[in-house]
């Protein structure tokens, strides 16, 4: 699986701790970075959107959602952004 086919980036993911978290379709407790199941659910992350473009900087970005291209990160969690678009498909 792909780095972005972890638990931690799926919709049925609780997190409980920076380690483990709880998968809502198994109700059972899961590591963050293993391979997620086969109910994988992508959820949506600045990284994730056609709109986000990385920085020089580790960990950093830009979106270009609006014309200020505010910094973001790429791990932060989109479900809520109203100019959230797959990158790819």
């Amino acid at each position: 699986m792909s780095a972005s086919s972890r638990h931690m980036y799926c919709r049925n993911y609780a997190p409980i701790d920076v380690v483990k978290g709880i998968c809502h379709v198994t109700k059972g407790t899961v590591r963050a970075d293993d391979d997620a199941c086969p109910s994988f659910d992508r959820l949506p992350r600045c990284a994730e959107c056609r709109l986000y473009s990385p920085s020089e900087e580790e960990y950093t970005g830009a979106c270009s959602a609006t014309p200020d291209r505010p910094m973001t990160y790429p791990d932060l969690v989109a479900v809520t952004c109203e100019w959230f678009e797959w990158r790819n498909g």
